[in-house]
């Protein structure tokens, strides 16, 4: 069996005096679409944070293609090929649609995402290459979000958040792009509250409730598992 491309083991993470994550432990296949998946506020975005270096991590172990992470800044994190969609986008409002693509790419990992590729995965940015960043749509800027992480060529694509504050047509629209992702043997590791979505898409999941985590299983595991999802999700 093949080393997980990321695995996290026992991870504490504290905001000043105030702890958040208690010994968080996950991993992620080559080619898997995991999820993560809790209510608001118990510690999703921080394992994030944590996984990219934002938010250092005081204890435990986060490896990623075999290599320690964990205390390492987070432009080294994001060279070694872990690609973000930042919940809230954070997108270059005054950058057009083809210099926030072309602003962070990278050709790392045989460099297979071009920008030729990004239009086609997202035949709208293409339409609003010229326009800037901040004259697009809720949706559109998601999109270019994505598109933004894939130009890094990750071998990991981390998306906080996915579709939050999507209309229903632009959520299909990302479903649909991480589903053709995970096609093409990308690792995933997605956030999102949309609980039918994922359970479509992904791998394996992971509840997390208080900086722990409480449950791990398959699609099929927590289709079945009615009462977990109404305890930790509320559905």
């Amino acid at each position: 069996m093949t080393e997980p491309v990321l695995t996290l083991d026992g991870v504490e993470t504290c905001y000043g005096l105030s702890q958040v994550l208690f010994g968080i432990s996950l991993s992620i296949g080559e080619g898997e679409m995991v999820t993560l998946m809790g209510r608001n506020g118990m510690g999703k975005t921080t394992t994030v944070r944590s996984i990219m270096g934002l938010t250092p991590a005081r204890a435990g172990t986060i490896r990623f293609g075999g290599r320690q992470i964990r205390g390492m800044p987070a432009y080294r994190v994001a060279q070694y090929g872990i690609g973000l969609v930042p919940e809230g986008r954070q997108i270059f409002p005054n950058l057009s649609v083809r210099e926030n693509l072309v602003a962070t790419a990278a050709a790392r990992h045989g460099g297979e995402w071009t920008l030729q590729r990004i239009y086609e995965l997202f035949p709208r940015l293409a339409e609003r290459e010229g326009n800037m960043g901040g004259q697009l749509s809720g949706g559109e800027q998601q999109m270019l979000a994505v598109g933004r992480a894939l130009m890094t060529n990750p071998r990991l694509l981390i998306l906080d958040e996915a579709t939050e504050g999507l209309a229903p047509i632009i959520r299909q629209e990302i479903w649909r792009c991480l589903a053709k992702l995970k096609g093409t043997g990308l690792s995933v590791l997605v956030i999102d509250k949309n609980v039918g979505a994922l359970m479509r898409v992904a791998d394996r999941h992971f509840m997390i409730e208080r900086g722990r985590v409480v449950w791990t299983g398959s699609s099929a595991e927590l289709s079945a598992a009615t009462d977990i999802q109404h305890r930790y999700l509320g559905v």
